[in-house]
């Protein structure tokens, strides 16, 4: 049973590039401390990296997962937050819009609000918004990336520098407590950095499977958050961590709209 197990986690790492202990332990029955073992084996064989709350695949700290895996894993969830997260918007906000397959939803989502500006360095999420009559879209130059179709280098962080804004709507990549927000492109974690202190209010998105993750470029503290939206399948120690921080943390039901 250990060595079907283990060949499980390596399948497991190879084609998601994340695994969280919980989801292992709901999947296979075992104890916290039968999983640690099965990890630190496979960490020592080479297999994946253990980080808090699981394990990701060795190349995973700077291998960002391919956009059109990430746009359908955890759905409900994106959506979800997404919905969330327009309740922190006010009608002639303006607001910044990271890109992403959250803030996507988000965007979908944030149609009908009135005079809203966004600025944003993700071409999908300009697409979704500029049919809105309401809602002025303003798109910052730069190279734009395969796969995510985004914008980033030195045109778009010298573009950001005319601006301030009421909110930032942020995705975030990876979440720990002790290290706070992390993402995988050097280029786009530059631009993120430079957005922070241009915004009255940060937005971070992220549902259950970013959280407990690192990536290799660093953000920001976890303390610049001033929200965080993620799902109930975020572990309840981590979320009362994360409160502990000073972070407002909300956990959205995925399985009905009704919940908030």
């Amino acid at each position: 049973m250990t060595h079907e197990r283990r060949e499980t986690i390596i399948r497991l790492i190879e084609s998601e590039r994340i695994v969280k202990a919980a989801d292992l332990i709901e999947r296979f029955g075992v104890s916290d401390e039968t999983i640690r073992r099965d990890l630190e084996y496979l960490e020592k064989a080479g297999y994946l990296n253990r980080v808090y709350g699981g394990a990701v695949a060795k190349s995973m700290h700077g291998m960002e997962p391919e956009y059109e895996n990430r746009e359908m894993k955890n759905y409900i969830e994106k959506v979800r937050i997404g919905e969330q997260a327009v309740d922190y918007i006010k009608d002639g906000d303006t607001i910044v819009i990271d890109l992403g397959t959250t803030t996507l939803q988000f965007a979908k989502a944030l149609k009908g609000k009135k005079k809203v500006t966004v600025i944003t360095y993700s071409l999908p999420v300009a697409l979704e918004l500029v049919s809105d009559g309401n809602i002025r879209v303003i798109m910052l130059g730069g190279n734009l990336r395969y796969g995510d179709l985004s914008t980033s280098g030195f045109l778009a962080e010298e573009s950001m520098k005319h601006f301030y804004v009421d909110k930032y709507v942020l995705g975030i990549g990876g979440l720990t407590v002790d290290g706070g927000l992390t993402d995988y492109n050097i280029e786009e974690s530059s631009l993120r950095r430079q957005i922070l202190p241009r915004c009255q209010k940060v937005i971070g998105l992220a549902d259950y499977s970013k959280i407990g993750v690192t990536a290799m470029n660093r953000i920001c503290a976890l303390e610049e958050l001033d929200v965080l939206i993620t799902d109930k399948r975020t572990e309840k120690k981590t979320v009362a961590a994360i409160r502990g921080k000073g972070v407002e943390v909300i956990c959205v039901e995925a399985d009905s709209r009704d919940d908030k």
